[in-house]
Order: C-alpha cells, then structure tokens, then sequence
C-alpha cells in the first residue's frame, strides 16, 4: 500500500490512454508542485460519484489510475498537463485533504493475455470502430473510429475502452474488470448498448439492422477467464 496524490474528475482515465488538463485551482497547483519533486512524477485520476469537479465538497468512488505526467505548458494563467495512464489502484482510505485529495492505495493485478482472446479482442475492435464510426454521425465524440492503437493487445484492449463511446459509469465497469476476457466481453456489451440509444435518439435503419446483427451473431471466442468478480 501506498499513499497517493488523487485528481477527482468527471470521466475515467483508463490504462495507456492521455490524459489533458488544465489545473487553475490553487489546491491543484500544490498538488502538481509535490508529485513534480518525486521520482514518480504520478498522481490518481478517480470518478466523482457526486458533487462538482472544482471547489471541493465531491465524493469519489473506490478504484482510481495512476496518471504519470509526460507534458507541461502554460495556458493563459492555468497549467496545461498532458499524463498517461499508468495502473489500477484500489483506494483503501481516504485522508484529509491536504489540501488536495490524498488516499492510501493498493495496486490491482495487470490484466493478462491469452493468445485465445485474439478472437474476442478482434471482435471487439471491430464492435467499437463501427459504433464509433455510426455514432459521430449524430454526435461530436472527442475520438475518432480510426484512432491508432497499439501493438500490444493488453493496451490495445483498454484503449478501445476508451475510445468507446460510452458514460462515465460504465467506464468505470469497465475499469473494475477483473480479467481481459471480462473486459472485452463487457466493452462489447456496453458499447452495444451505447448504441441502440444513439439509434433510438436518432432514427436509422442502417445502424438498427447492425445492431440487431450485432446481437444475433452474439458474443464468440470468450477464452478463459470471464467469469472474474468486480474489484
């Protein structure tokens, strides 16, 4: 266990994906100043359950990623940082608040690969890059279905998750997988049903036949280990 830094925000920074801030708040600003002097320079991004992102006063939930700081700039009289999302973390305790957010926080296993996931991880991408594609259609979404991912599949997995177009809550689903095949079996599912609501807000038969194909062709090539329980 380990005490840490935590940056409470709206949205859930998953593993390997950016990060882009911009901190004007004075309890921030102490925060990036303390985690700079470390050799790690990392704080926690955690979900807000409830409350305002600025000012304090928020409640938070219990699972967080270590965001390492790549970039800084100055924008107008605020910090621009550009991070990376690094582990998963379990927070323990909350501290007080000096004057930031502090937490005692335990580390969560890395997921693993399994060669015989490539099926799910592929149909995944596949689930993720049409939805994305269809839905920015309708809507402005900050990624685009052509996104670059990476080579390595445990990365590339949690990057589509984070390019799927979907709330902040099921992100947060997703962030508490227990295993890769639960992650790209939920992500599957979630982005699925991401979908049906744009097509229900914005009528189209195109994207409703996909995605009653979608669902009739169901979930193939699942692999080991789908069955983890939340953390």
């Amino acid at each position: 266990m380990a005490e840490l830094a935590m940056f409470p925000l709206g949205s859930v920074l998953f593993p390997y994906m950016p990060l882009a801030l911009r901190v004007f708040e004075p309890r921030y600003r102490v925060l990036l100043s303390r985690v700079l002097a470390e050799e790690a320079a990392e704080f926690g991004v955690v979900l807000i359950e409830r409350g305002p992102e600025a000012g304090g006063d928020d409640q938070r939930f219990g699972i967080a990623t270590v965001a390492e700081i790549r970039e800084l700039g100055a924008l107008d009289d605020d910090i621009a940082v550009i991070a990376r999302g690094g582990r998963r973390v379990e927070v323990i305790e909350w501290l007080v608040d000096d004057p930031h957010p502090v937490a005692i926080v335990r580390e969560l296993p890395e997921l693993e690969w399994d060669e015989r996931l490539r099926p799910l991880r592929d149909r995944a991408e596949f689930v993720v890059r049409r939805t994305v594609r269809r839905a920015s259609e309708f809507v402005e979404l900050p990624w685009a279905a052509d996104a670059e991912l990476s080579d390595d599949p445990v990365e590339s997995s949690w990057q589509l998750a984070g390019i799927a177009p979907i709330g902040p809550l099921d992100q947060l689903t997703l962030l508490r997988s227990a295993s890769l095949a639960q992650l790209l079996a939920r992500l599957m599912e979630l982005t699925i049903e991401a979908s049906e609501t744009i097509a229900t807000a914005y009528v189209d038969d195109d994207l409703d036949a996909e995605l009653a194909a979608l669902r009739d062709e169901g979930t193939p090539g699942e692999g080991p280990d789908e069955s983890g329980d939340d953390r």
